[in-house]
């Protein structure tokens, strides 16, 4: 069967509400900065109520469709798995995840709310995330889709799926069929606190066969238990095929094959890190689609993640369709 897709994601489906307030309102307002914390809809209410008074940017979100978004934005395909409410919110979701390109099944809706990520961002660029999973929550294995998969080159796993039993089902079944049909599986650590909460279920999956792990280098440091990313990554390099990790202005580590490499970052005036590493991951994974190497990849991802920085938002915005050779030779050569 020829490849359908590029990428074959699987995460939660969460419209992102985006506000831009200052480190005092955060204090004020009982939230932990810098993290995801999970919600629930009583707490959602008090928030939002707090907040009428403030602007909020919508958008669909969620890691995972950001990565999609962003390799259909490098010109590759895209497929979602996910669930969302059937709601006003459900039907926004599923359409503005069709107009950024990217796939997604037609009967993910479910009766209930679809969920909602209030997404902080403060004067120094940090996002902190405040996550109502709603609908969402239910995202299980029926959502798995086998003949997507085996049509598909890469699978993609959100971290943040693990935080229920259902979602690690969900991934487990998406890893053995891909295993079985020979698509390659990545995996995301997503949150360092979601690390921390669920090391055993992220055992099991990079136990089951992981061949390229993302991860920042706090995530990566959290998992392997070690506290210098040097070491750190030597850990994840006996543990996986290949990994990258993001570190934020200076790029990015590669490892594969035992060998290590440094992927410079390009300089951008940061105003918010909100789907920075979702969106490298889909610089990485379109640039690996189109036979690029593992370096060359994390430089397109490298590029991607500058470029959602440097303006307010969750991912990429604009084509970068026809600018992959132009960001690879400025990149340098790649091996």
């Amino acid at each position: 069967m020829s490849d359908q897709f590029d990428v074959y994601g699987i995460g939660h489906a969460l419209v992102d509400l985006q506000y831009t307030v200052s480190k005092d309102t955060l204090q004020a307002l009982g939230v932990d900065k810098g993290v995801m914390t999970l919600i629930d809809q009583t707490r959602q209410a008090e928030l939002l109520e707090a907040l009428a008074s403030e602007s909020a940017k919508s958008a669909s979100g969620g890691s995972a469709a950001n990565t999609a978004i962003a390799v259909s934005k490098f010109g590759g395909s895209a497929f979602y798995a996910c669930q969302v409410g059937d709601d006003d919110w459900g039907r926004f979701y599923r359409e503005d995840l069709e107009r950024a390109g990217v796939g997604t099944s037609p009967d993910c809706r479910t009766p209930g709310k679809t969920g909602q990520c209030i997404v902080f961002v403060t004067p120094d660029a940090d996002r902190t995330l405040n996550t109502f999973l709603g609908a969402s929550s239910g995202m299980g294995p029926e959502r798995v889709s086998e003949v997507t998969i085996k049509s598909s080159r890469f699978i993609y796993l959100e971290g943040y799926l693990l935080t229920s039993e259902l979602g690690l089902k969900a991934c487990r079944k998406a890893q053995e069929i891909a295993r079985q049909s020979g698509t390659a599986i990545s995996l995301t650590l997503s949150d360092p606190s979601i690390v921390a909460a669920f090391r055993e279920r992220f055992e099991v999956l990079v136990s089951g066969g992981v061949d390229l792990l993302f991860c920042n280098e706090e995530e990566a440091c959290a998992y392997t238990g070690v506290a210098v990313l040097e070491s750190a990554v030597a850990a994840l390099a006996d543990l996986v095929p290949a990994a990258c990790v993001t570190c934020g202005s200076r790029g990015a580590v590669t490892c594969e094959g035992g060998r290590r490499f440094d992927i410079p970052g390009v300089s951008v005036e940061a105003v918010d890190t909100t789907g920075a590493g979702d969106s490298f991951a889909g610089g990485v994974l379109a640039g690996l689609t189109r036979g690029h190497s593992l370096n060359q990849a994390a430089a397109l991802g490298t590029y991607a993640g500058a470029r959602v920085v440097s303006a307010y938002g969750p991912r990429l915005v604009q084509s970068l369709a026809n600018q992959m050779d132009r960001i690879l030779a400025d990149a340098g050569p790649g091996e």
